[in-house]
Order: structure tokens, then sequence, then C-alpha cells
């Protein structure tokens, strides 16, 4: 039975490192392997991101094209009689629709077509800068002289402030009975934070170079010399929105004592006052006043793709501006 021992040990002492090495190599095999597959499978998913981007940039490009193309088709001169069309809507302000910028290019547009036997205004707007309403007023009458074309403004909702100060340089004025119109003053609003700031122990530390230069600062208090500059800007601009309602309309105005206080009337009031000149939409207007009952819309608008390439040059120029202040900061 001893004997028997050695010879039964032997084979099987011999047989486990030769299987233990196997397993070591087939498990360095299989991890290498899946190494392997793993890496060919991320650089797979890397370039299929790089050709989706490039794809995705390539469909933006297109749809910037299509969308550039088809508005310019869209404002394409059009030869058969029809009443033209610009929009004012919302605030009348530097960057919106209704910027001087956007309303005189369609005004223009509007006039140098063969075909346009008019050009409506269509207003519902409360106003806004009065700069940016004597740009369109004065460029009004500088198109009625040079084309010869009438030119008109129909209310919808409202042509107060602002909209009013455009609507008073056209031929006419023509409103829904229950339109808005007037607000023919100027204002200037803000806050001051001063008693607040001294009941809760704040000091407001601000320097200026000039006597003035802060005095819209709503955290330091006004004086009586800064209120009254403030007050006789607002005067001189309300004196030239009443010379241009009143070269505007002429003899048709029934001037109140109301009539240039900021008040404002309804349409049905407002042709009354002769603020405005009848009651009528902008279909009515087309088909029998400028007898062309077509109505094209010249209206300039940002599109999807002017939005869009406003944004994406916005963004690049903010990241080169951040490089270029990132490169010039001394460490």
């Amino acid at each position: 039975m001893s004997s028997d021992q050695p010879e039964s040990f032997t084979p099987n002492s011999a047989s486990g490192p030769s299987h233990v090495n196997t397993s070591a190599v087939n498990w360095e095999r299989q991890t290498l392997s899946e190494l392997v597959h793993a890496n060919l499978k991320e650089q797979q998913s890397a370039r299929r991101w790089k050709m989706g981007l490039r794809l995705a940039w390539l469909l933006f490009w297109v749809v910037v094209l299509w969308q550039v193309l088809s508005h310019n088709q869209t404002t394409a001169s059009i030869t058969t009689p029809h009443t033209a069309l610009v929009n004012i809507k919302g605030e009348i302000a530097d960057g919106t629709d209704a910027s001087a910028e956007n309303i005189v290019a369609a005004m223009r547009a509007a006039l140098e077509d063969t075909g346009s036997q008019a050009l409506v205004l269509l207003i519902n707007s409360p106003g806004g800068s009065p700069v940016q309403a004597g740009i369109i007023n004065d460029e009004i009458a500088r198109l009625k002289a040079l084309h010869q074309k009438p030119i008109y403004a129909v209310v919808e909702e409202s042509c107060a402030s602002a909209a009013y100060y455009i609507a008073a340089a056209t031929d006419k004025i023509y409103v829904n009975k229950a339109s808005i119109v007037g607000s023919i003053g100027v204002l200037m609003d803000g806050f001051g934070f001063t008693g607040l700031m001294n009941k809760l122990g704040v000091e407001r530390r601000l320097m200026t170079a000039g006597e003035n230069k802060g005095f819209l600062d709503p955290f330091s208090p006004q004086t009586d010399a800064q209120r009254k500059h403030a007050q006789s800007m607002l005067n001189h601009i309300h004196s030239q929105f009443i010379s241009v309602v009143k070269k505007g309309r002429g003899d048709r105005l029934k001037e109140t004592p109301e009539m240039f206080s900021g008040l404002f009337w309804t349409g049905q009031q407002a042709v009354e006052l002769g603020l405005a000149d009848e009651l009528a939409s902008l279909d009515q207007v087309a088909r029998d006043v400028v007898k062309a009952e077509e109505v094209v819309d010249y209206s300039r608008r940002d599109n999807v793709a002017e939005r869009l390439v406003k944004r994406f040059g916005a963004a690049m120029g903010e990241g080169a501006w951040r490089a270029m202040r990132n490169s010039a900061t001394i460490r």
C-alpha cells in the first residue's frame, strides 16, 4: 500500500501546475481580446460621433441656405397691382422686429416695387423709443415724396405713444372703434432705494468724475437740479412729439387741453378728435381705398436660419473674446 501511494500521487502533482498555467494563458488571451474589442468599439463609436457631427453641421448650413433663399424669394419683386403691407407690432426699439432698421428697409422695398399701389402700416404697438419712431417718421415723409405713393396706417389693438408718433406721418389713419389710440407724452421711470438703504445701514460708494455723472443711479439721492434737468429733457422731447402730430394731422386735429397730456382714447373717440380718420380694417382699406385687394407682406423679421446664425455668431464671438482675454491674462 505504501508503494502505491507515490505512484498515484506523482501524476496528480504533475498535472496541477500545467492546468493552472493553461488557465492563466487563456485568461490573459481572453482579457487581451476583450480589451482589443472594447478599443475597436470605442474607435467605431468615435468615428460615428464625428460623422454624425459633420452631418449635423451640413444639415444646419443646408437649412440656413434654404431659409435665406426662400426668404429672398418671398420678397422678390411683384409686378401685379397689390397693396403693400408692413407690420409694426410690439415694442418699437432697437433689436426688435419693430426697429427702425427693419421697418425702414421694409418700407423701401415695398414702395420700390413696381406693383405696389400703396403702403399700409399695420400697427399694433404700445410704443417704445422716440428715437426709433422719429427715424421711421422722417423716412415716411421722404419716401412719400420720392415714390409719390400713399402711405396709410391701419390700427389693430393699439397705436400709442411712439407708435402714434409713426402713424402721424401717414396720409390717413384707420382704426377699429375699440382700438386704443393716443398717449401723446413722454416718460422716464426708475426706482430710488436710498430710504431703504438708510434703514438697513447700507452705504452706497459711488465714485464719479463729474458731479452729475451718476444722477440716474437708483442707489444715490437725486438733487433738485438733477430732477429739473431730467424734466427739461422730457419736456423737450414732448414738444417734438406734439410738433410731429400737429404737422402730420394738420387741420383734421380738434385740439383739446387733454390731447397732449398722455391720455389715450378709443378708436371711435380718436376719429372724433381728429387723431384718426375713419373706421376700417386692413382688408377694407386694400379693397375700398387702395383698390388693390391682394395684400403682399414686406415685413422684415428674423427667420429661423437668421436666428440660428446670430446665436452661433454670438457664441463664437464670445468664445473668441474669452480666449483672447485668457491669453492676455498675466499669471
